[in-house]
């Protein structure tokens, strides 16, 4: 039976009015700007979040890298990196790691060689040092991977394999390997997924993993049940397979993609699973960067925008769920105009009298 974990959305910058007040669910405010989340959230440099007994928390940014993957997991004092979206990633990577005051990177999770995982990995080793860095591959032919290994090389640091299985210790949290399992041409299911265990909550990181390495990781017997499930492959219908999140049985998902990508993720047909399992659905194209703070025992949730907002509506009402504006024009679309803004320019509402009050016309083919 699915665990029931108690949800509470809290602007910590906030605490003394929340002391005051009790605990409400709010929205974080943060204009789109992902460092501006890890700003507001911070409450002790790179050792996360504290609870006011001094109790261990374990903090876990899925950072808004548009059609890419990047997680930053703060616990106890120590910092791991898993991924850093593309390149043009490279300046947000940074600044995050700056507003944190994160020097050294105590993992540094390469978790397979896509350039849409590790462009932004080799501006995090030109700010901080490192650790351990764990990759299933020391030889890729990109770019993007020759950076990564020539800042790494820089830092005096080179590439860890890791075995599924393997366990190590991240300050109070438990990390266990779950895959890859076998060798494959596919890099995607090369990916690195790692299960890491917080007392009662847990969360599972897939990387780009396929139909295949999910079908691995469970014939390997390996416990992948997590409260929090990173979407594998940015939401594609190849990943999260219904034998595969059976076992993971996730009360939360979160797909990491950017807004009107050209892959079409997240797919329906992926959708229409997280629907079925009844998963919380969270994602960055809609919400800008997403924290959880885990106490051990339960979660905290904040988004960048749009908290409440429908992630996972069927399709019959998909288009009237959400509306995009344009935040140069003050124009507003519907999610199936042919003018949507670029992503960067992009700000969603609700409904379309929210839209209105704040000063936004329809464009030239969008009608209330």
């Amino acid at each position: 039976m699915k665990r029931i974990i108690k949800v509470v959305a809290i602007l910590l910058l906030l605490a003394l009015f929340l002391s005051a007040c009790g605990i409400v669910e709010l929205e974080v405010s943060l204009s789109g700007n992902p460092a501006s989340a890890i700003v507001t959230e911070q409450a002790d440099s790179a050792g996360g979040v504290q609870s006011d007994d001094g109790a261990s928390m374990l903090t876990v940014y899925f950072l808004d890298v548009g059609q890419g993957d990047a997680a930053l997991l703060l616990c106890d004092g120590k910092a791991m990196l898993i991924d850093g979206g593309d390149a043009s990633s490279s300046r947000l990577i940074h600044s995050v790691l700056h507003s944190y005051g994160i020097t050294h990177i105590d993992y540094l999770i390469a978790t397979h060689g896509h350039e849409d995982h590790i462009g932004g990995l080799a501006a995090a080793l030109n700010y901080a040092t490192v650790g351990t860095a764990f990759s299933p591959v020391i030889e890729y032919e990109s770019r993007a991977f020759g950076n990564f290994v020539r800042y790494l090389d820089v830092r005096g640091a080179s590439i860890t394999v890791p075995n599924h299985g393997d366990n190590f210790m991240f300050g109070s949290a438990e990390v266990t390997v779950v895959g890859p399992i076998n060798p494959s041409d596919n890099p995607n299911n090369t990916s690195i997924v790692l299960k890491v265990t917080h007392g009662d909550i847990s969360f599972l990181f897939s990387g780009d993993a396929e139909r295949q390495l999910e079908e691995d990781i469970v014939e390997a017997g390996h416990d992948i049940s997590a409260t929090v499930l990173k979407v594998g492959h940015h939401g594609s219908d190849t990943s999260t397979t219904y034998p595969f999140l059976r076992e993971v049985m996730p009360s939360y998902a979160v797909i990491s993609c950017a807004s009107g990508n050209i892959y079409g993720h997240p797919e329906e047909d992926l959708l229409s699973r997280l629907r079925d399992a009844d998963v919380t659905l969270y994602r960055t194209d809609m919400q800008g960067t997403i924290a959880f703070v885990s106490d051990r025992s339960s979660v905290s949730i904040t988004t960048g925008r749009n908290f409440d907002i429908q992630t996972n509506p069927t399709q019959s009402i998909i288009a009237e769920d959400y509306y995009i504006g344009n935040i140069n024009s003050k124009r507003l679309h519907r999610p199936s105009c042919s003018g949507l803004p670029q992503e960067q320019n992009r700000i969603l509402f609700d409904t379309w009298d929210e839209a209105a009050n704040d000063g936004y016309l329809p464009c030239g083919t969008c009608n209330p």
